[in-house]
């Protein structure tokens, strides 16, 4: 029997799929539909303005028409193709480098004299400008004289008193050989004078020693130049009154030219060191500024301590250098860099290149498709701003010194070779000539 009940009124029941949903419920739905509209428009506009800035980018007119010819694709997609990445690359060389050992330098002069009186009196003339140089036995003080010429004076005067007595002595004694012989006189007076004349002759070397003193003391009144060298500056004015036993002394004079650099290095360099110096090489020394960038001076290496000091595990080396310019000034601190040997035919490229990551040692090479590949290799001795490869690359191969930022494996790239070509969305990831050195190098790890 069939039930003809009225059915039940479900027009309350919130769940019915008949109801619709109230307006409360739809905002949250809306919302969410218009931040992923939001999302994918800003996506879209960051693309085309990316292209839009690369170099040889079509227009917008341009970049619709393949589309509207039926290039298919969807409305939009080539916007979303990441733009070549500019860098700068330089190619590995194959060239002879140099193997240098840095150690921090000390100039030295290999004389340093304090000039001094060796007598006393008045300052009567200072000959010397402060700063000129001089040659050795330029008179460059005269200190007053009459004290000592008085001197000498009387001490010739006492020579001549008794080389006269002498030589009357000495006739007197031939007097007496000749009565002697005569059987005039005794033995006796004839020995007698004999010594007498000797005495005299005693008398006589040591009147004449007086004689050279005086004249010595009166030479010391000129002040001489003991070497060659640049004056300092002067320590006592003219009218002063001078002592030997003056300890600052006149002037101090040192020699500039030839000069010498005193450095250190380590012990476990010393065998390389000793090496070349037993076959007979001379080794090359090199001067830098305190900045470690300009070149001041070239040079060679002169000697060597005999001894390695234990506190620090270092050995002293003296360098020579001519200076016939005088770059190099005493006390200056220098940068010195001893050329030990030289790499034959290496496989050179800039450090700017080289960069440090999870894999090791690395640097960013770039394919004939202007693609990028990572390629590890090991490193040899470093000179400056280049440093040798061992492995991992050949001379020739591209190598980015400049826009490493965003590289990874297979990204590609785009070559630029100036200023004037670099884009200028690209500013923040290289360095354009004229402002300022090259950019630090940053270790960077490949991104997959």
């Amino acid at each position: 029997m069939a039930d003809l009940s009225p059915a039940p009124d479900r027009s309350g029941d919130p769940a019915s799929p008949s109801r619709p949903l109230p307006r409360r419920a739809r905002w949250p739905w809306i919302v969410a539909l218009l931040l992923i509209l939001a999302a994918v428009g800003w996506w879209w506009w960051q693309g085309r303005t990316a292209q839009e800035a690369a170099p040889g980018a079509p227009s917008a007119a341009g970049a619709r028409g393949p589309r509207a010819a039926g290039a298919g694709g969807p409305p939009g997609a080539g916007a979303f193709a990441m733009p070549p990445i500019p860098v700068k690359v330089e190619a590995a060389r194959s060239e002879n480098l140099d193997v240098f050992i840095k150690s921090l330098g000390t100039v030295t002069s290999f004389n340093t004299v304090t000039v001094r009186s060796r007598v006393d009196g008045e300052l009567m003339k200072v000959l010397f400008k402060e700063g000129q140089r001089v040659k050795a036995g330029d008179l460059i003080a005269q200190i007053d004289p009459r004290a000592y010429q008085v001197a000498l004076s009387q001490a010739q005067g006492t020579l001549q008193q008794n080389q006269a007595q002498l030589e009357n002595a000495r006739k007197d004694l031939d007097r007496y050989q000749t009565l002697f012989s005569q059987d005039s006189i005794a033995r006796q007076q004839v020995d007698t004078q004999a010594a007498l004349v000797r005495q005299y002759e005693g008398t006589i070397k040591t009147n004449q020693a007086a004689v050279d003193n005086a004249r010595l003391q009166l030479d010391y009144t000129r002040v001489t130049a003991p070497i060659a060298g640049r004056v300092g500056l002067r320590q006592v004015d003219q009218g002063n009154l001078v002592r030997s036993s003056d300890t600052n002394g006149l002037v101090i004079i040192t020699q500039t030219q030839p000069i010498s650099v005193i450095f250190t290095i380590a012990e476990a360099d010393l065998p390389r060191v000793l090496q070349q110096l037993r076959g007979g090489n001379r080794l090359a020394v090199e001067a830098f500024d305190r900045a470690d960038l300009v070149k001041i001076a070239d040079g060679v290496l002169d000697t060597l301590d005999n001894q390695i000091d234990v506190t620090t595990g270092t050995v002293k080396m003296k360098a020579r250098f001519e200076n016939k310019d005088e770059s190099l000034f005493p006390n200056q601190f220098v940068n010195a860099r001893l050329q030990v040997r030289t790499l034959k035919d290496a496989t050179v490229i800039p450090t700017a290149a080289v960069q440090r990551g999870t894999p090791g040692t690395f640097v960013y090479v770039v394919k004939p498709d202007n693609t990028i590949d990572v390629r590890v290799i090991k490193l040899g001795q470093p000179n400056g701003e280049r440093v040798a490869v061992t492995e991992g690359l050949k001379p020739g191969e591209p190598v980015v010194v400049e826009g490493v930022d965003r590289l990874r494996a297979g990204a590609k790239v785009e070559v630029v070779t100036g200023a004037s070509d670099v884009p200028a969305a690209a500013g923040s990831q290289l360095q354009r000539s004229g402002e300022g050195g090259p950019r630090p190098n940053r270790g960077q790890t490949p991104r997959p």
